[in-house]
């Protein structure tokens, strides 16, 4: 796959056409695992270094989720 893009001149669109799907698929996953877990800003007001915690795990989380799903797949 890798050369038959290089050779065709496509290669770059297509690495940024994954970026795209993969920032997006991030950045989803984050909203969606935030609203789900009940981090909030009222959260980040009232404890900051719990909602650092829980966004830092859901972070993480979420670009495993990615890089099987999208990039290593």
């Amino acid at each position: 796959l890798y050369m038959n893009l290089l050779i065709n001149g496509r290669l770059n669109s297509y690495l940024a056409d994954i970026n795209q799907q993969a920032e997006d698929m991030f950045f989803r996953l984050v909203e969606q695992m935030a609203e789900r877990e009940g981090v909030t800003e009222q959260l980040k007001m009232e404890n900051q270094m719990e909602w650092v915690g829980k966004m830092n795990n859901i972070h993480s989380r979420s670009i495993e989720i990615v890089n099987a799903e999208l990039i290593y797949s």
